[in-house]
């Protein structure tokens, strides 16, 4: 097994959280041949934090950008995480991440999605599963079993070059498995005692409030190519989630608002019919029979 792994983590303003990512990195049974962290413009103590450990540890390496003067979620993120690619030769590695900087990683994470992705060689990218911390304890974030997680996502390399990359707006990180079942690969992630991570930021929050998350994210809804009633019946799903209801309406306007502007939306056609055939089936038959139906379209049982 090959165990060629690069990391590139955009970072801004992370000074809370970072040591413990560092730290659980550092921690890992095997460790990345190469850590690239984008500082995007950081005003905290971000930039003592990664220089003292960039001095202890030679396969970190630190890219610096200037501040743009905000925290700018999807296209921003996205802009830092190809600073960092851009400073790389891919082809020196088998495998790239795409790794936040506000999370827990359990030690053999890495290990582990390389065992498994060396099992089954139609997987593309895969993660493990996010938890948050509670007083009542670690509460699963919700993710489904077809998706990597954005704050981790692990690819083959040349798969990864293949989708083209990612898109630079926000849904970056649906897009890209879409794209991977498009091309007839597989896009997962598993929940095991091994690649159970702790989120140290709730996902769907922002810098602003968890409402304004949850607009972001039926934005990003919007601009991959959701339809109305699958972004409907989405939202009407998450009532049960925190901020009950509210979290639901935000989201749902945030697609909503998004169509009444005429917002543009992705450009490639062929992928936004693609996603709709998907997602009617969806609402049909289930998301996990909808999704083995396009497998097994693409050959894969």
């Amino acid at each position: 097994m090959n165990h060629r792994y690069v990391l590139i983590s955009p970072c801004r303003n992370e000074a809370a959280y970072m040591r413990q990512t560092l730290e659980s990195v550092i921690a890992q049974s095997i460790q990345p041949t190469r850590w690239v962290i984008i500082d995007d413009g950081s005003t905290d103590e971000t930039p003592n934090i990664l220089a003292e450990y960039a001095a202890r540890h030679d396969w970190i390496t630190i890219v610096t950008r200037a501040d743009r003067g905000r925290r700018a979620v999807g296209s921003g993120v996205i802009d830092a995480f190809y600073a960092g690619y851009e400073s790389i030769d891919p082809d020196a590695y088998d495998y790239l991440c795409k790794l936040d900087l506000d999370l827990r990683l359990p030690p053999r994470y890495f290990e582990t999605l390389m065992q498994r992705m060396a099992a089954d060689p139609r997987i593309a990218t895969c993660s493990g599963k996010a938890y948050i911390e509670t007083p009542e304890g670690l509460v699963h974030e919700r993710h489904g079993d077809e998706t990597s997680i954005g704050a981790s996502k692990f690819y083959r390399v040349d798969r990864f070059q293949e989708i083209g990359g990612f898109v630079r707006e926000v849904m970056w990180d649906g897009i890209d498995c879409h794209r991977c079942r498009m091309l007839g690969w597989i896009a997962c992630s598993w929940d095991a005692p091994a690649l159970r991570f702790v989120h140290l930021r709730p996902m769907g929050s922002s810098q602003q409030n968890i409402y304004t998350g949850r607009m972001r994210h039926g934005y990003g809804q919007y601009f991959m190519g959701t339809g109305f009633i699958y972004m409907l019946a989405n939202a009407a799903n998450r009532i049960t989630e925190k901020p009950y209801l509210l979290g639901s309406l935000a989201m749902f306007w945030g697609w909503t608002r998004s169509a009444l502007q005429g917002k543009p939306r992705y450009a490639d056609k062929a992928f936004r019919k693609f996603l709709r055939r998907y997602q009617w089936r969806a609402l049909l038959v289930g998301k996990q029979r909808a999704i083995a139906e396009i497998y097994r379209g693409k050959g894969i049982d």
